[in-house]
């Protein structure tokens, strides 16, 4: 997901993979950073502690861009079948 929204978008992704550990440790806390796996766009915390919806992250780095929201993709079954 996040390579085709940096190819989408004129943005810097920079993924942090460390082991469990290091996130539970003073030092970490002290930096006042959400609880992973989380995700932040700027300063905005769009999810800690769970996965993030794509459309949510989209709408996050687009307002971080001063873009404007994309509509929420369509659902139920015939937009499925048919991708609309």
């Amino acid at each position: 997901m996040l390579p085709s929204l940096g190819g989408k978008y004129a943005i810097e992704i920079e993924v942090i993979s460390k082991p469990k550990a290091e996130f539970l440790t003073d030092e970490y806390f002290a930096l006042d950073l959400p609880v992973a796996p989380a995700v932040m766009v700027g300063d905005e915390i769009v999810t800690e502690g769970k996965d993030v919806d794509d459309h949510v992250l989209e709408s996050a780095i687009c307002r971080q861009l001063g873009l404007p929201v994309p509509e929420p993709p369509k659902t139920g079954f015939m937009n499925r079948l048919f991708k609309r």
